[in-house]
């Protein structure tokens, strides 16, 4: 692990050759991003492989200089695609339905939020892409919850796999 300069990093691409430079042979590259304690990112490369990526919180990646890096077309898209159909069949099918009154507790439940131009709120992405190093789906996901600070969050992770020093070094 080392501290990269990510000023020529302009899309997600230019981050995993960045990324297999620093690998030896086709070791796997782990680039953990955080923007202003307001949201982290993983990004996973396995040698020649597509990377795999987890964002924390889409939409506050969204309103960074490096969410455009992360936030790719493909991932957003994937996203909406899963989520928000079925939000939009569940929608219509409680219109269609005279039976379906909403009581008060139905109205407090929270659907996905949409944040600028339309990428969800909160956490997006492959959040399997540490399971086979020792952090699972569920571990990643508390740790992008609402109110946990993405500074924390990968110091557990960094903890978790051995390098919390070399991450506290290049902070």
């Amino acid at each position: 692990m080392s501290e990269t300069e990510l000023d020529n990093v302009e899309t997600l691409a230019d981050l995993a050759d960045l990324a297999r430079e620093a690998a030896e042979d086709d070791d796997t590259v782990l680039v953990f991003i955080e923007q202003e304690d307001a949201w982290f990112a993983v990004v996973r490369v396995d040698g020649e492989e597509d990377p795999r990526i987890f964002v924390s919180d889409a939409a506050a990646a969204k309103r960074s200089s490096y969410g455009d890096v992360v936030l790719t077309e493909e991932l957003v898209g994937r996203a909406g695609d899963a989520e928000f159909d079925d939000i939009d069949s569940l929608v219509t099918e409680l219109e269609d339905s005279e039976d379906a009154e909403l009581s008060d507790s139905d109205e407090d439940e929270e659907l996905p939020l949409t944040g600028p131009g339309g990428v969800p709120v909160g956490p997006l992405g492959d959040a399997t892409l540490l399971s086979d190093l020792g952090i699972g789906e569920k571990e990643l996901l508390a740790l992008s919850a609402e109110g946990a600070e993405p500074s924390e969050a990968l110091s557990e992770i960094a903890d978790a796999l051995g390098c919390a020093e070399v991450l506290e070094a290049v902070r």
